[in-house]
């Protein structure tokens, strides 16, 4: 295998390495939404950090089923060492494993763990197979002067993993069998976990114990529930020897799934799996640090597992499901987020049959000209509030076209289409609906954040923006002109002309509105409440610029790029606030009031690299070398912290810029992927 990050490490107490340990983590993914994840360090510091979250079907969604390991090693000579490490409430830290831990690294994107101990080297690997709620802990004696014990005590508490950690089955509620090494922990209300430890002399000891008040810090400084309980059946244990695997198996499936293949079998053919992925990727990012992007995107592509209905309903016309997770851990698909991202995530990567899958997925949910904001967890039907999403439907199926030539699809997809054109023109759910005085979309509820800045609790909207919000005209812009030119294409002449004058009339009006001669850049919504012009710098008004139609007369694309460049651009992407606004939030920290408060209020966000990039190569085409340079080291910086070998999808604003939320975000790595591609192929061109 060939490492492509590496995380060396030779800890000797330090405080500022301990945490650093604590802070690096890790994912791996399966296809289906499931995942395994956690801390290099082996402390689980959230209430998802877990050897196996299984995407199961509705109404259950994904269930943390396996959530620890306890790993203890015995030598010839009668000493033990153990590896990995908890955090008791109180203040307990035990970071047993850290001084034997060398290297941490992902080999073709898979975690592997080296640790040294005395004469020995033992190697520790994760994966999940492809499309299997399973996954496979992996043991490799690497060197030593002789085969050594291995003692793994398993450790449960199933339940929903978004769920809090006092929720989900009490530690008494489990039953458990145990028949010629397949061990299986049963409960009421989900199938059983299957256990299997592949290698020689290996046996499994029933042994019952419950641990108590395990803290997870990271909850803790989230402001949610922070210490859970645990109920272990037993060890395993097996003997090592040198360079023989010994794999652990914990799965949801059936046992005649678990065992098809061996484990050395499942290894190879990921590892076969991974480098299809690379080949099929556009030809620049098969190197380096792009490299990594490309497997770090298969991580959000999924066919989601729990949608049995409309699985079923899509195969027996022929086709089948595909979705994109808008992040890990806890965000399910977004229409938003999958629109925006389809491009990074599978055209950018060649992976041409499942973006179409995808476009056609979300079409079959078209509901009075939207398509869903989200699914929630565990449903089967998505909510729709938004007023973004369906815009972005119509830019992702261009780009589909684009890229592929695939006009069965376009065709097929052109009436819904028209559809959703004239729903807005006619005025649909969420108040959302076109003023037919000047051609502007006026979007508004006051239950709901309806733009991307969607930060909202019970009692309190952060950003309503209720009016006619500026992306949101760039965006039903493009929309008019794309829906034209298809209409063209394919001889459709009905509201043809009526288009064509509304988009005329949309973008005269736009720049009439939008455009603040005394700012230099775009009002971020007109006609707001109270009939009040929002005059706030945010990065939003670069849509009215970076789209295949841009809605922004030519004159005012250098002030408006000037003026986000310099009050809003970081190393790590664009703030959503102008540090000058009195709103303005330096840091994202806290309960989630405090949290939510600065979510679009400064709070920077990677996937707005996308546009950037895209403003910044339409105005100064020749610039491509220096924005080239802007992404390598935001690639360098950040593939090397938080979620090693991916993208957050938040940073603070200012000082070290350090990563918040979602350890892996969809659109902050397909934003990033494509802007990389876009900038490397534009230097193949030139030369």
């Amino acid at each position: 295998m060939n490492s492509d990050i590496v995380i060396r490490t030779q800890w000797n107490g330090d405080p500022a390495e301990q945490e650093a340990l604590l802070k690096y983590e890790w994912l791996v993914t399966n296809g289906l939404g499931s995942y395994a994840s956690g801390t290099i360090s082996g402390v689980p510091t959230r209430r998802y950090h877990c050897l196996l979250t299984a995407a199961l079907p509705h109404p259950h969604g994904r269930y943390v089923m396996l959530n620890q390991l306890s790993e203890l090693i015995r030598f010839p000579d009668g000493s033990t060492q153990k590896i990995g490490g908890i955090e008791m409430a109180g203040g307990e830290l035990d970071l047993h494993g850290m001084p034997n831990l060398r290297e941490f690294r992902l080999d073709a994107g898979l975690p592997i763990w080296r640790y040294e101990m005395g004469d020995y080297v033992i190697e520790k690997w994760i994966l999940m197979p492809h499309m299997s709620n399973t996954v496979h802990i992996g043991y490799r004696l690497v060197s030593g002067p002789g085969p050594v014990r291995l003692k793994i005590r398993v450790a449960v508490h199933f339940r929903r993993h978004d769920m809090s950690l006092s929720e989900g089955l009490p530690t008494d509620a489990y039953d458990l069998k145990a028949s010629a090494g397949h061990i299986e922990i049963h409960s009421s209300a989900i199938p059983p976990l299957c256990l299997y430890l592949d290698g020689g002399n290996s046996a499994f000891t029933i042994e019952p114990r419950r641990f108590s008040h395990i803290l997870y810090r990271v909850e803790e400084q989230r402001g949610y529930e922070a210490q859970g309980n645990l109920w272990s059946p037993g060890y395993f244990r097996v003997d090592l020897a040198e360079r023989k695997n010994v794999t652990l198996i914990a799965s949801s499936e059936n046992w005649e799934t678990i065992m098809a293949l061996s484990p050395a079998e499942t290894l190879q053919a990921e590892l076969e799996r991974r480098k299809r992925l690379l080949a099929a990727a556009r030809p620049e990012p098969d190197k380096g640090l792009a490299k990594q992007l490309v497997l770090a995107a298969d991580q959000f592509v999924v066919a989601p597992a729990g949608r049995v209905t409309e699985t079923a309903r899509m195969r027996a016309t022929g086709g089948d499901v595909r979705t994109i997770i808008a992040g890990y851990h806890w965000f399910t698909d977004w229409g938003r987020d999958t629109m925006i991202s389809l491009e990074g995530l599978t055209l950018t990567t060649g992976r041409y049959l499942e973006a179409g899958l995808i476009l056609r997925t979300f079409a079959s949910y078209l509901r009075d000209g939207l398509i869903p904001n989200l699914f929630p967890e565990g449903e089967d039907e998505g909510v729709y509030y938004t007023a973004d999403a369906t815009l972005w439907f119509f830019h992702a199926v261009e780009r589909y076209v684009q890229v592929t030539g695939d006009r069965v699809l376009l065709r097929d997809l052109l009436h819904k289409l028209l559809d959703i054109i004239e729903h807005h023109i006619n005025g649909t759910r969420f108040g959302i609906h076109c003023d037919p005085n000047d051609g502007l979309l006026v979007q508004g509820d006051p239950r709901y954040a309806l733009t991307w800045m969607d930060a909202k609790l019970p009692d309190w909207i952060v950003t309503p923006r209720r009016g006619k919000a500026v992306e949101i005209n760039g965006l039903w812009y493009n929309a008019l002109r794309l829906m034209e030119k298809w209409m063209q294409q394919e001889s459709l002449n009905t509201r043809l002309s009526e288009i064509t004058q509304l988009a005329d009339l949309a973008r005269k009006s736009f720049n009439q509105r939008f455009w603040n001669a005394e700012t230099g850049h775009l009002y971020d919504l007109v006609d707001g409440e109270n009939d009040k012009d929002d005059p706030a710098c945010r990065p939003n008004q670069l849509l009215a610029l970076s789209l295949s139609y841009p809605v922004l007369d030519q004159e005012h694309w250098q002030p408006v790029f000037r003026n986000v460049k310099d009050k809003l651009l970081t190393p790590v992407g664009l703030r959503t606030l102008s540090p000058d606004h009195p709103d303005y939030k330096a840091d994202y920290h806290g309960d989630l009031r405090t949290r939510d408060a600065a979510y679009h209020q400064g709070t920077v966000w990677p996937w707005l690299v996308g546009p950037y990039m895209d403003a910044w190569l339409r105005i100064y085409p020749e610039q491509r070398k220096e924005a080239g340079v802007f992404l390598d080291q935001l690639l360098e910086r950040h593939l090397h912290e938080a979620c090693i070998g991916s993208i957050s999808e938040i940073f603070d604003a200012e000082g070290a810029f350090t990563p918040r939320g979602c350890i892996a975000q969809a659109w902050s790595v397909a934003e990033v992927l494509r802007a990389w591609v876009k900038v490397a192929e534009g230097h193949k061109a030139a030369d």
